[in-house]
């Protein structure tokens, strides 16, 4: 552990230049004592190393002195996969790695181009986490990843939204993707490819069996397959809706994107100045949630099931409301 971090102190003051204890301590995540010792065990070791007193002091490698210890290691060429995705390089357990592979990449760079990569990391950041939601907890996504990387059997057991509730299979990993801030396990389980949230696992077993991937097996092309299918089973029938221009133009902030989407492709007026158009919808109970957003700007002319279940709604809304509030 020491030699690496001797080894990334290296590379910062090789890549940043002067600078000073306590710079060096929070990059390296380590206490301003541990960066005198380290920094006395350099010099000991022959590296032209030398330190200003003062206010502007600090540490600063001799001008022209450049470490040949930028070769990567196997887990820091894999971890630049995720250079730019820090949050999920931390969830794999690969933040400290990944930080070690860029700096002996920055290290290796010649200045401007360094400097340019500076500029970049600066400029542009990627957040894959949805809004208004919580991380969701993975306690199990370290040994799903580890499996994958190993192409070994795992025994899970999983909680799903059907009957039976929690269930146990075996599974063989092909891959972990992230969506929308989510983690989701696809592997092969009874013969065919599934798809398992990780926040869902209760619990993983490694089994000391090694399985052969599918030959021409690519995770990628899975997922948009998967996406495809999954949007194709979960719509069940299409409604006929009528909106003002108002709610209209807000579609996008009011309903899921394919919703609001496919509202835009298929929107017509209508005599009254409204928009009528045809939206997929899933449930009758989960569409006329998303439909309550339009508020009273908005009316569904079919199907009969969906329009009753909102005049049902609002009926019983109209009566809460009507009546004085409860006292305190």
């Amino acid at each position: 552990m020491r030699a690496s971090r001797l080894v990334s102190a290296l590379l910062l003051l090789q890549t940043r230049g002067r600078m000073t204890a306590r710079q060096l301590a929070d990059e390296l995540d380590v206490s301003v004592r541990t960066i005198y010792r380290d920094m006395d065990a350099l010099s000991a070791a022959g590296i032209p190393l030398y330190a200003d007193a003062g206010h502007d002091g600090g540490y600063q490698l001799l001008d022209g002195y450049r470490t040949r210890l930028t070769g990567l290691t196997t887990d820091e060429a894999e971890a630049l996969f995720l250079s730019g995705l820090p949050g999920a390089a931390a969830d794999l357990g690969l933040g400290a790695v990944l930080a070690t592979a860029q700096l002996k990449l920055m290290a290796a760079l010649p200045e401007e181009l360094r400097d340019r990569a500076g500029q970049l990391q600066q400029r542009f950041h990627l957040d894959t986490s949805g809004w208004y939601a919580d991380p969701e907890p993975t306690p199990h996504l370290a040994a799903v990843v580890q499996a994958t990387w190993n192409q070994l059997r795992v025994r899970v057991k999983y909680r799903r939204w059907a009957a039976p509730h929690e269930v146990t299979r075996v599974v063989e990993p092909y891959g972990v993707v992230l969506k929308a801030g989510r983690w989701y396990l696809v592997g092969g389980s009874s013969g065919s490819v599934r798809t398992y949230r990780v926040s869902q696992i209760l619990r993983v077993q490694p089994l000391a069996e090694r399985f052969p991937r599918p030959p021409g097996f690519d995770l990628g092309r899975h997922w948009d397959s998967y996406l495809e299918e999954f949007d194709a089973r979960r719509y069940v029938g299409e409604a006929t809706v009528r909106m003002t221009t108002s709610v209209f133009d807000r579609l996008t902030h009011l309903l899921e994107p394919d919703l609001a989407r496919a509202a835009r492709e298929r929107a017509q007026p209508d005599t009254a100045g409204w928009i009528r158009t045809v939206i997929p919808i899933e449930s009758t109970d989960h569409t006329a949630g998303l439909l309550l957003r339009l508020g009273a700007e908005a009316e569904v002319l079919a199907p009969d099931s969906l329009r009753q279940r909102l005049a049902t709604t609002a009926a019983a809304l109209a009566e809460l409301y009507g009546r004085p509030a409860p006292p305190a």
